[in-house]
């Protein structure tokens, strides 16, 4: 006797089991309708998400701070407060930034000339707009810039 196993002889299974598919009945091919659905607009999920990205809030507050520079006088230009540090940081607002989905930052300088940088989270935003006494009302009065970080 050998050690190799033996092989099974398989052709009477196989021919069983290619009779037993030969009378399956034939089952026909299904598929779906292309049913087209009417547009319906934005969804409101992706509307609430965009709402609350940072991008949005630079908007709303762009636009109150330019409309707070607009009712100040050529000797007077925007100041921040921060109102969230315990100790009064006041500068003068030369512009502002986001990076979606949650950061905003204001840049300036302070009165000794110091620039400064506040990065903060959309739901940590407390600053409060003053009227400032432009350094030099000989010169134009700067208009603040907004802008979007790494090209958000």
């Amino acid at each position: 006797m050998s050690d190799q196993p033996r092989k099974p002889d398989l052709s009477a299974l196989t021919a069983s089991l290619s009779d037993v598919i030969s009378k399956m009945p034939v089952i026909p091919k299904f598929s779906l309708p292309d049913i087209r659905m009417p547009e319906i607009g934005p969804s409101p999920l992706i509307t609430n998400i965009d709402a609350n990205m940072a991008s949005e809030f630079h908007k709303k507050l762009a636009k109150w701070i330019a409309d707070f520079d607009d009712r100040l006088d050529d000797k007077h230009e925007v100041g921040v407060r921060l109102v969230s540090f315990g100790q009064t940081i006041v500068f003068r607002l030369e512009g502002m930034g986001y990076w979606n989905p949650s950061l905003i930052v204001f840049t300036g300088r302070t009165d000794d000339n110091q620039p400064v940088e506040l990065i903060q989270h959309v739901s940590q935003i407390s600053i409060l707009l003053m009227k400032l006494a432009r350094e030099d009302p000989s010169e134009p009065k700067p208009r603040i810039g907004f802008r979007a970080i790494d090209g958000e």
